[in-house]
């Protein structure tokens, strides 16, 4: 199985650069920024790490990105993920960044773009990985300072491909930034939005994405299969849901494997990502791999993963097509060399 995850090629739809920001780079961006932490060593960061839901994990989310000051900074930020992603045989990937997270603290938005895009360029030049960017609002900020940033992405629409909503939900539902989203659909942008796992109204937030937003994706989404209608209305539109199986183990103590099986028998299109691989401390193919060790997941059902997320990215049907044939092309060979039914 190990094998078959490393040579399928892979494309990543959740995954937020903030949340790729390793411990030991937080320690070497506050020494370079002259930023004292109370932290000595990587193990100790680590150490620091004590979360077990969503608002405790955001607090130290937030904590660590103080490091990121400069442009330098955030290309150097993109371009690491980017070449662990290319490592792992990620082609493709759609990550989320949050200009609010570093205007609110005197970065500029052009500072926070710039950085990003040009390792966006040298990861498609030097390693092959091709990137669209979707820059994503804070739902425990105001609506208006997310249609504030809406504004400020537009100088550089053709650099981020979608928008989408994340941070603490708690009392933020999707409606509240139904004008900002409605503006940006008109502006061009794709549009996603969180549900996370087991929050204060769960299932109302994702009955709000699908008839008040009409996004085009959902974020994890796990809550849609306590109801038969929504698991419906989101097969029915072909809406990809971006699951995050280790993240979901952090915080709501389960790998949702049961949960994942029950949305593909559904002929819905989960998908796996890593969220925030540096403090969840597992990548792209380590959340697979975790479904094929500890919820038995069959190469078959791993592979039907691999493909829906290049059946619900954002890309065009002719540049999804050769990805498409060439898992199959790998998940075929594989099946009938390997004796590992499918």
């Amino acid at each position: 199985m190990e094998a078959l995850i490393k040579a399928l090629p892979k494309a990543e739809l959740h995954v937020h650069l903030e949340g790729t920001l390793e411990p030991e780079h937080i320690l070497a961006l506050a020494e370079r920024n002259h930023i004292s932490l109370p932290y000595a060593s990587a193990e100790e960061v680590l150490a620091a790490y004590d979360f077990t839901d969503l608002p405790s994990f955001l607090k130290l989310y937030y904590a660590g990105m103080a490091v990121l000051q400069t442009e330098q900074d955030f290309y150097d930020l993109a371009f690491a993920y980017f070449e662990k992603a290319a490592a792992e045989n990620i082609v493709y990937v759609e990550p989320f960044f949050d200009p609010q997270a570093h205007t609110s603290r005197g970065i500029s938005f052009d500072t926070v773009i710039n950085g990003i895009y040009r390792a966006q360029l040298d990861a498609a030049a030097m390693l092959g990985l091709k990137c669209n960017l979707i820059m994503c609002f804070l739902r425990d900020m105001s609506a208006e300072s997310a249609m504030q940033h809406l504004e400020l992405s537009l100088p550089y629409r053709q650099w981020i491909i979608g928008v989408g909503l994340d941070s603490d939900e708690k009392g933020n539902p999707p409606s509240k930034f139904a004008a900002v989203f409605a503006k940006a659909r008109k502006a061009g942008y794709k549009l996603t939005m969180h549900c996370d796992v087991n929050q204060d109204n769960s299932l109302q937030h994702i009955h709000e994405c699908l008839h008040k937003i009409d996004v085009d994706r959902i974020d994890h989404g796990i809550n849609s299969l306590e109801s038969d209608e929504l698991c419906e209305l989101i097969a029915e539109r072909g809406i990809g849901l971006t699951v995050c199986p280790v993240s979901n183990r952090f915080c709501v103590n389960d790998l949702t494997g049961n949960e994942i099986r029950k949305m593909l028998a559904k002929g819905m299109f989960a998908t796996v990502n890593s969220d925030d691989p540096a403090y969840f401390r597992a990548y792209l193919s380590d959340n697979l791999q975790a479904l094929a060790d500890d919820a038995a997941f069959t190469a078959e059902e791993i592979v039907t993963l691999v493909r829906n997320s290049f059946l619900a990215c954002w890309l065009p049907d002719f540049l999804k097509r050769p990805y498409l044939l060439r898992i199959d092309h790998i998940a075929n060979k594989f099946i009938q060399t390997s004796g590992v039914a499918a």
